[in-house]
């Protein structure tokens, strides 16, 4: 991506176009990265792509959905491999990169727990290793299962690989507790990685590209002796699930590990304050390149397991812990051309196409260039020799042209006016929530534009969404296009066995296909028959209606009929409808216009009614029952004094409850603090229960302990 413009500058519209653009592009460096161990990007890449989504999120929140990526961790496992589901999600951290970055970390711990500048915060520090995320639970001190880290939920069995590792004993010393979940980093020293390309060589074989795909490849293998032929090594660093806990802090946690036989990173080490992290910092980056294995930065985490318990989880990162990443890299190349892509919302992103040059070790050959007003900005013309820079998005940053060697023939570049597409339609550039005129332009052909419906299948089929195994870009470009057995909307996918034959030869006929890959994807989606209703109204591509949005909008309507029947009365211009959606947590206002825009075509609704016809969408999963507030709407209003006003928001999520923004005559408890004003009246009028802080700790007393400490 190119230098993109400062978020403090960029208009709600602008910052909407980036989340859609910058998602589409994770979910194909995950797939990369995760399932195939052959990365488009590195690490720095991926992780300043992930903090400019967190910075537009912090700048413009009620954008904190729109095809936000923020609760996603990894990718899907492989099918190569048997599934296993972890019992405490193995989630990822948030990203700092300068010092100002890690200060604020520190400042907004201490601002979320109500902590003073002189009460004492202890945070750890230690290497971030560049390897591949491993879990190995041990039941009575017994390695029974060990898997990858897969999309955050579920991940791969890799247990009778991971036997082979000499770092990881398979039964543990000492005293340990009945069940225990280890994780830590696979990975492989630069001696070793040498030394087995050395042998790569001599007998003829390919190269292994950097250590950390030699150990992601050395550990995926599914012949247990290869990986055995592999030298892995193992780094313990945090744990998932836990019947009982060795320490109270995290460093003696991990000293634990290495009681118990785990080999453990000799560089951690406990800080007092944002200077002692920062000299931390500096002292591993000195030794970055004698360590012997590959590092991509340092990890900061509270040591205190109860403060990390207060702070708790946001999104896909805890709270409590942030990666502190080292400098990106950067060279030169040609820009030999422009190439305008056109995703599923309509926008227009130029990229550009370079002549392939390694950074780092990544080789790139393509950058995006975001948009018409970057391009102008940047002054970025066909035939310039441009600086790349590996700190970018899944396609590296251009910081610039370098001039002095521009050719006399170089001419400023041209947006173009019409769609790419068959129809070429006009594009329009859509105006800002002010008046003023936006960075991004559209396509006007809306779903008549193939370019659009292609995008919204390959949406639908997502991971994250449907996730139907073998219907990826190529095959749904391929069905797009097939004239005797289309896919031209959802419902399309669900009859496609169905209609296989019945005037043309048979699928598994066909070139590119054949009996076993054909009997596959029909399994495929039939499996997907059934979907959880957040994952469902995720796949419906609706306007910012992300991830995030999606699980609150099915936590807060439990099922489809109820969420379809409230979207039909916001379509109607029924205010009360409208009221109580913006009134649910993190949803407002840009997401009920978004439903109402939608579920007002009456095209969406015909392709809606053929889908639900194929599926069955289940309830919303449920909150947990032995949770006092537990499915209850809670309203905090006025100023509290024991807890902060996100940490009390997160208490009240993590026991299952729904925060709203505003009190109406569907809220059950409103939690009032000094200075309460128009909600504690709001509260009066509609005779809701109102209770003070320290009610509402009695209320909740023990309700919300948990051991999950992922990280």
């Amino acid at each position: 991506m190119n230098t993109p413009k400062p978020i403090s500058d960029l208009s709600l519209e602008e910052a909407r176009a980036d989340y859609e653009e910058l998602a589409a592009r994770l979910i194909d460096a995950d797939k990369a990265y995760y399932q195939e161990d052959a990365p488009v990007l590195s690490d720095a890449d991926y992780d300043v792509l992930r903090r400019r989504y967190t910075a537009i999120e912090e700048r413009f929140p009620e954008l904190k959905s729109a095809e936000s990526l923020s609760d996603k961790v990894g990718a899907a496992p492989s099918e190569k491999f048997a599934k296993v589901r972890h019992r405490v999600p193995m989630l990822s951290l948030s990203n700092s990169f300068a010092d100002e970055d890690v200060e604020e970390f520190v400042a907004r711990i201490r601002r979320f727990l109500g902590l003073g500048e002189s009460d004492d915060l202890v945070i750890t520090a230690e290497p971030k290793i560049d390897g591949l995320s491993c879990s190995l639970r041990y039941e009575k001190g017994k390695l029974v299962v060990a898997a990858t880290r897969g999309d955050g939920a579920e991940g791969e069995d890799v247990t009778a690989n991971v036997r082979t590792i000499g770092d990881i004993p398979n039964v543990l010393k000492g005293n340990v507790p009945e069940i225990f979940e280890v994780r830590g980093e696979v990975y492989m020293s630069h001696a070793d990685f040498n030394a087995m390309n050395e042998r790569q060589a001599a007998a003829g074989k390919p190269l292994f590209a950097n250590p950390r795909n030699a150990a992601a490849g050395s550990l995926r293998q599914l012949d247990a002796s290869i990986t055995a032929s592999r030298p892995l090594r193992f780094f313990a660093y945090a744990w998932g699930e836990a019947s009982a806990l060795p320490a109270a802090t995290q460093f003696e946690v991990v000293r634990a590990f290495a009681e118990w036989g785990f080999a453990v990173n000799p560089l951690m080490v406990r800080c007092h304050g944002a200077a002692d992290l920062l000299a931390h910092y500096r002292q591993i980056e000195a030794q970055r390149a004698t360590l012997g294995y590959d590092i991509d930065g340092v990890v900061y985490k509270v040591d205190r397991l109860d403060l990390q318990q207060r702070l708790g989880f946001v999104s896909r990162s805890p709270r409590w812990a942030t990666a502190h990443k080292f400098p990106a890299e950067k060279a030169t190349t040609l820009l030999h051309g422009i190439e305008i892509q056109v995703g599923r919302t309509g926008a227009l992103t130029p990229v550009a196409k370079l002549q392939p040059v390694t950074v780092g070790g990544v080789v790139v050959s393509n950058a995006t260039l975001h948009n018409e007003d970057e391009i102008a900005r940047k002054d970025v013309r066909i035939g310039d020799t441009v600086i790349v820079q590996r700190a970018g998005d899944v396609i590296p940053q251009i910081l610039g042209a370098v001039l002095e060697k521009r050719p006399a023939d170089a001419v400023p570049y041209v947006f173009p006016e019409t769609c790419p597409c068959s129809l070429k339609t006009p594009v329009v550039r859509e105006e800002t929530v002010t008046g003023g005129e936006g960075a991004v332009r559209r396509c006007s052909g809306e779903f008549a534009c193939p370019f659009q419906k292609i995008e919204h299948l390959r949406h639908f089929v997502s991971r994250r969404a449907f996730d139907i195994e073998g219907l990826g870009e190529k095959q749904i470009a391929f069905f797009f296009e097939n004239e005797d057995l289309p896919i031209r909307e959802p419902g399309d996918i669900f009859t496609l066995a169905a209609r296989d034959g019945q005037n043309f030869k048979k699928l598994k006929d066909r070139e590119g296909f054949g009996a076993t890959s054909t009997k596959n994807l029909f399994a495929a989606i039939d499996a997907r028959r059934e979907i959880a209703l957040e994952r469902f109204l995720y796949a419906l591509g609706i306007r910012h209606v992300g991830e995030t949005t999606a699980r609150q909008l099915a936590r807060a309507y439990g099922s489809w009929p109820a969420f379809e029947q409230a979207a039909l009365r916001i379509a109607a211009k029924d205010e009360e409808a409208g009221a109580d959606m913006d009134a649910i947590d993190q949803i407002g206002e840009t997401v009920v216009e978004a439903v109402d825009a939608y579920f007002a075509e009456e095209h969406n609704l015909a392709i809606l009614e053929r889908l639900t016809a194929e599926i069955r969408i289940l309830d919303a999963e449920q909150p947990r029952s032995e949770s006092p507030v537990a499915g209850k709407t809670v309203v905090f209003t006025g100023a509290l004094e024991r807890m902060s006003r996100d940490e009390a928001k997160a208490m009240a999520d993590r026991l299952g409850a729904k925060v709203s923004g505003s009190v109406s005559k569907k809220t059950d408890l409103v939690v009032a603090g000094p200075g309460a004003g128009s909600k504690l009246a709001d509260a009066q009028k509609h005779g809701v229960k109102v209770i003070n802080e320290d009610e509402w700790f009695e209320l909740v007393n023990g309700a919300g302990n948990t051991n999950d400490q992922d990280a």
